[in-house]
């Protein structure tokens, strides 16, 4: 072998240790984030085999123009979809996620509840998906998919309940707060360890497909979390038995205190890595309500058409803090979401309407008015149950319930003295 001299390699060995575009302090630069402009992507057939649609998982699926039109093959792909009830619909869903996010942030910091995690800047993403899944599909969320139960309708009563570990918590305290369980709406308990959900998205599409069924799955998992070893085994399992999934990815620029350079993001994107399993992928502008719709579209079709599996790179910004135990300012600039070049979904969506449709300002103030004082009331209801700093929890006694189908002995012992201490008391 050869030695250093010999090769022409002067030195010793190096390694590369990712730097984000911007420190505190420093002035906030996304142009290393390469932009096409509005309806420039195509919109492939959904039979293209994966190698010949590489070009997609390095463009971002834009349809909204900086004047608020619907351009380009994505949008005339939605076709019947795009009609202005369902974007009203989908501008709605968005306004009930921030504020309800507002709320739970708000009452987090009043001690009424010991943690939350805001999607603030990335609402589009989940309720626009939502819109494509159906009654029996299956979603396996993170902790900042809450769009999807809105967009699902579910109860924002049992989801506070749920924050608040009150007497009413559907789960009985046994979830930290905002990992949510809804069977009912299509949501799949929250794991707290990120990258199971993918694994447990392919296989919970597996034994749809066994089963003979025609229920869909979708995994959700942030950048971050693509460097998990769970991430790399569901794509695995997804690329060898082509189960009917949709593999999201929410690249919202940082995980809890690190850019996504960490997670790679310097090398390559993150919706390149499904080439190299052999099945397609996409960027999608996740601040654009109208191409979510068109890329959830195509990608819940072709996994309801046997097609296999699709991989969704969504480009966002985190706007908030990673959670409320988060200090976003001890890591990047402090004026980062202003600079950020695709915008806010509400916003450019509210421009969509208001040059496409009969929505105004004004209405747009009445409808976030009255969506918010209906949250507010659905908060007093939900506090006079209980909340971390008043009135009752969970029944103490409810941890030894739906944990095992069948109680283990060591169990039975400690809850026949926990009765026992309990009467004594």
């Amino acid at each position: 072998m050869a030695d250093n001299k010999e090769s022409g390699h002067k030195g010793p060995l190096s390694i590369h240790i990712p730097e984000p575009p911007g420190r505190p302090g420093d002035k906030p630069d996304f142009s290393h984030i390469k932009i096409p402009k509005a309806g420039e992507t195509r919109c492939p057939d959904l039979d293209t085999k994966a190698e010949d649609m590489r070009d997609m998982a390095y463009s971002i699926v834009r349809v909204l123009d900086r004047k608020g039109n619907a351009v380009g093959p994505w949008a005339e792909y939605l076709g019947d979809d795009l009609t202005d009830e369902t974007l009203l619909r989908g501008l709605k869903d968005m306004m009930v996620t921030r504020a309800f996010d507002q709320r739970m942030q708000t009452a987090q910091r009043q001690g009424k509840t010991s943690f939350y995690v805001q999607c603030t800047g990335e609402e589009a993403i989940a309720t626009g998906f939502q819109r494509m899944m159906r009654p029996g599909d299956m979603n396996f969320p993170t902790y900042r998919q809450q769009g999807l139960l809105i967009a699902a309708e579910c109860p924002l009563i049992d989801m506070m309940n749920q924050i608040y570990s009150n007497e009413k918590d559907p789960l009985d305290g046994k979830q930290l707060p905002a990992l949510y369980s809804f069977k009912d709406h299509g949501f799949f308990t929250i794991s707290g360890n990120l990258g199971t959900q993918y694994v447990q998205a392919v296989g919970w599409a597996m034994a749809s497909a066994i089963s003979g069924d025609d229920k869909i799955s979708s995994a959700w998992i942030g950048d971050g979390s693509t460097a998990e070893t769970d991430f790399h085994s569901g794509m695995l399992f997804a690329s060898v038995y082509k189960p009917p999934v949709v593999l999201n990815i929410v690249n919202n620029q940082w995980a809890i205190s690190s850019s996504n350079a960490i997670a790679g993001s310097q090398n390559t994107t993150f919706a390149a890595r499904a080439l190299g399993y052999g099945f397609p992928s996409i960027r999608v502008d996740g601040n654009d309500y109208l191409a979510v719709l068109a890329a959830s579209k195509w990608a819940t079709e072709r996994a309801r058409r046997n097609l296999g599996p699709t991989l969704i790179e969504w480009v966002t910004y985190r706007v908030a803090a990673h959670s409320t135990s988060d200090d976003p300012t001890a890591y990047r600039p402090q004026t980062e979401s202003d600079a950020w070049p695709l915008g806010d979904p509400i916003e450019r969506l509210k421009l969509h309407l208001i040059a496409n449709s009969d929505w105004t300002e004004e209405r747009h103030t009445q409808a976030k008015a009255e969506i918010e004082s209906e949250i507010i009331r659905i908060q007093k209801e939900a506090e006079s149950h209980g909340t971390l700093n008043k009135g009752h929890g969970p029944d103490a006694e409810m941890m030894f319930e739906g944990v095992y189908k069948e109680m283990p002995e060591h169990l039975v012992r400690q809850r026949i003295e926990f009765e026992k201490q309990g009467l004594e008391g």
